[in-house]
């Protein structure tokens, strides 16, 4: 229930601002000149570029508001029920932009009504017409409105998804490594190994400078184990 109200609710509000946007549209948007002939009504300047610049107005008006409307929306779906606001706006947006051309093109009607008809004004009269020729920006307004929607929520969703979270492991800048709970050392000293064996210092026996491999003295010990350099044979003089 509360889905449809929702849904009904934004295709009103937005059908209210498609009448606003004819009224917008009729005031902005340039008139072309036409010249009614027995078959119905010509161009008086077929070089115009009125045609042109009346849909081009028409194009920013209901873009304008389809994306304000977009941005709206999103923040209102924010405290719930997305889909019938996104619904909405698709529907609202299409029954808007029909509005907006409509309400343009009915003001002053008799006059259009006039160029449009043929034989309902006198041959050589030359009447103003406001008109959409290219009926593609009739879907300006939804479709705009529906894309801002997207984009904002897409934006928004990736922003809180655990994708942009770091991986198991991985470092940030500037943190210090932290060891797993089971290899961590746990009071031994810095020359035990992983298993908590000593390491190859920890007995205290001398390293590779103070013995050979079989246990004899190294070069920096005499041949009593005292240190210092080796006294001189008894030939020595």
């Amino acid at each position: 229930m509360r889905q449809a109200r929702d849904f009904g609710l934004t295709v009103v509000v937005l059908a209210l601002l498609g009448i606003a946007a004819g009224f917008l549209w009729s005031a902005l948007a340039p008139r072309t000149p036409y010249v009614v002939t027995k078959t119905g009504p010509v161009l008086a300047d077929p070089t115009t570029q009125s045609l042109i610049a009346a849909d081009g107005w028409f194009a920013v008006i209901t873009g304008g508001a389809g994306l304000a409307c977009g941005i709206v929306a999103y923040l209102v779906a924010r405290k719930g029920r997305p889909l019938a606001l996104l619904a909405g706006l698709a529907a609202g947006g299409m029954l808007a932009g029909w509005l907006a051309l409509s309400v343009g093109t009915s003001i002053g009607g008799s006059i259009i009504q006039a160029a449009a008809v043929p034989g309902s004004a006198s041959v050589g009269a030359t009447v103003n017409v406001l008109s959409v020729t290219a009926r593609g920006v009739l879907l300006a307004w939804p479709l705009v409105a529906v894309a801002v929607f997207g984009i904002i929520e897409s934006v928004d969703g990736y922003r809180e998804s655990p994708l942009r979270q770091p991986y198991a492991g991985e470092l940030h800048a500037g943190e210090p490594y932290a060891f797993p709970q089971d290899a961590r050392p746990s009071g031994g000293s810095p020359s035990q190994g992983p298993d908590g064996s000593a390491g190859p210092l920890s007995d205290g026996s001398a390293g590779p400078s103070s013995h050979g491999q079989d246990g004899a003295a190294g070069p920096s010990q005499s041949r009593d184990g005292s240190g210092g350099p080796p006294s001189p044979g008894p030939g020595a003089v």
